[in-house]
């Protein structure tokens, strides 16, 4: 307990006194410290939280001076002010317009009698504090021998209940996605909402810091845990007193402890997922439903799933490597296959609801990857491929680059320089720029290439007959010198109306038409 001016009263040896009826929440004030000043406006020497004593030997017994000497003080912070009287100093008894002036304020104002001296008040405080300092000592001592013998107990939540026993502060450990692991003593964790900034926070700088908040008048705290690597979160809800703060440290190095433990333990675990992943990947020609089993195995029962690969930097840090990323990513993937393949490329198969770039952000940053499109279980070699595929274009981009049905072409024009696509696709469509009518040619022909080539839906979707329709594709191939069952026109006339669709024509690169002309 920290010393309290009615403990200083309370010591015979001072003989303190009050020189008026303080109120009883006033003699609560806590004492910091203890020093002597004579000066006529000592609050700017003053910290907060000391017993000044004074002589009076410059106080001006003027009401006004008075009532601006105790604002001084009181503005400088202290915890109450202590005049000393006594033969051949200059009061026997604390001055009335004194002693107004600090009832007014607010501010205790004690006595120190003639016998004792003010280096007696002095060490009294400091002995007090030295006391008060040794069982803060003690009580974190002791605390932390508890936390010691609970960690022999192999487990996070024994740990975390001694804490909370002896602090009275929530804990709870969180994995590095912020999901749930342990909670201790019956404490109900902060609802997720208002701790999810604070925990996103902390997990996006892996190791390198804690952060707090107060959200609803409860103070968070959350410390990362872990050796090398992030490999969880300690939340801590309330206030920790001083011998609480001491522990924290040796809290956060337990479970740092607790949970490598863990992921050591679990390395028999995530290779037999890879070893499973490595069978779901070379079992090409393997019965129908046999990948759905192997997936079932691993606890992924999810009837779509994708392929996700990622390629570990090659001069990173020696703990951002192919078998890190991939125990991190297993440790994230509730249920998903994880290995590092002969390549050095990391693969993993995930299920559908999955949020793989949150998963991909925390733990490969800055990585290039792949994420392959949902398929079935028996597809999901398809999908990894496709994840590798992705690569190079993640890797000039700086993001994880996703697969989409019917993405191909964003992707493809996505690679190309816009003014350079834009030059490509004038050469194929500007003899219809020119043309008469040349909108409408250039409307039905957008319209049959997007059905497939089907003129039944292309005249629907216009409002023509159909025989209008072949009327002006024929125009159009007679404009262009293309074939419409000529796959590699097919394709360019394809690719050009998507440019076109794409978006405006940069200012200066038609050019004119007879430029555009003569680009074919």
């Amino acid at each position: 307990m920290p010393l309290r001016i009615a403990d200083l009263l309370a010591r015979p040896e001072l003989n303190l006194s009050v020189t008026y009826d303080v109120p009883a929440g006033l003699l609560d004030r806590a004492v910091e410290a203890a020093t002597v000043s004579d000066l006529l406006h000592p609050g700017k020497w003053l910290q907060g939280g000391e017993l000044l004593m004074t002589i009076g030997l410059v106080l001006p017994m003027e009401p006004a001076a008075c009532r601006a000497y105790v604002r001084d003080v009181t503005e400088g912070g202290a915890a109450c002010l202590a005049l000393g009287l006594g033969t051949g100093l200059p009061y026997q008894e604390a001055p009335a317009p004194l002693v107004d002036a600090a009832r007014e304020a607010g501010l205790p104002l004690l006595t120190v009698p003639d016998e004792v001296p003010f280096i007696a008040v002095t060490k009294a405080v400091f002995d007090a504090r030295a006391d008060e300092q040794q069982a803060v000592l003690h009580r974190a001592f002791v605390t932390q021998r508890r936390l010691t013998a609970a960690a022999t107990d192999s487990g996070l939540q024994p740990m975390l209940e001694e804490w909370t026993a002896a602090t009275g502060v929530g804990a709870a450990v969180l994995d590095p996605l912020g999901r749930l692991l342990a909670t201790g003593g019956g404490q109900r964790p902060p609802s997720p909402a208002a701790a999810r900034d604070l925990v996103e926070r902390v997990a996006a700088r892996g190791l390198r810091g804690s952060a707090s908040s107060t959200a609803g008048g409860c103070r968070m705290e959350v410390q990362p845990l872990g050796a090398r690597r992030l490999r969880g979160l300690l939340l801590l809800t309330g206030s920790p007193d001083a011998a609480a703060r001491a522990v924290v440290p040796g809290l956060v190095s337990l479970l740092s402890l607790e949970l490598e433990r863990r992921h050591l333990m679990d390395e028999p675990e995530r290779r037999r997922r890879s070893a499973l992943l490595a069978e779901l990947l070379s079992d090409e020609e393997g019965p129908a439903g046999r990948a759905q089993d192997i997936l079932a195995a691993a606890g992924l029962h999810d009837d779509r799933v994708r392929g996700v690969v990622v390629e570990p930097p090659a001069d990173g840090p020696a703990d951002s490597g192919p078998h890190d990323i991939a125990a991190d990513l297993a440790l994230a993937v509730p249920g998903g296959l994880v290995r590092v393949a002969a390549s050095g490329l990391v693969e993993a198969v995930v299920g559908a609801g999955l949020d793989v770039r949150d998963v991909l952000g925390r733990f490969a940053p800055r990585c290039p990857a792949g994420i392959g499109p949902l398929a079935p279980p028996d597809a999901v070699r398809v999908s990894l491929r496709q994840a590798a595929g992705l690569l190079g274009v993640s890797r000039a981009s700086g993001v994880p680059e996703e697969a989409r049905q019917s993405a191909a072409s964003r992707l493809l024009l996505g690679l190309g320089d816009r003014r350079t696509l834009h030059g490509y696709a004038d050469a194929v469509l500007g003899p219809l720029d020119l043309a008469d009518h040349g909108e409408e040619l250039l409307t039905t022909l957008a319209a049959w290439l997007e059905t497939g080539g089907a003129w039944d839906a292309t005249s629907r979707r216009l409002g023509v007959h159909r025989h209008t329709v072949r009327n002006r594709l024929d125009k159009a191939m007679e404009l262009t010198g293309r074939r419409l069952d000529d796959p590699d026109d097919r394709f360019d006339l394809w690719l050009a109306t998507r440019i076109r669709r794409g978006g405006e024509i940069p200012q200066g690169v038609r050019g004119r038409p007879d430029e555009r002309a003569g680009l074919s």
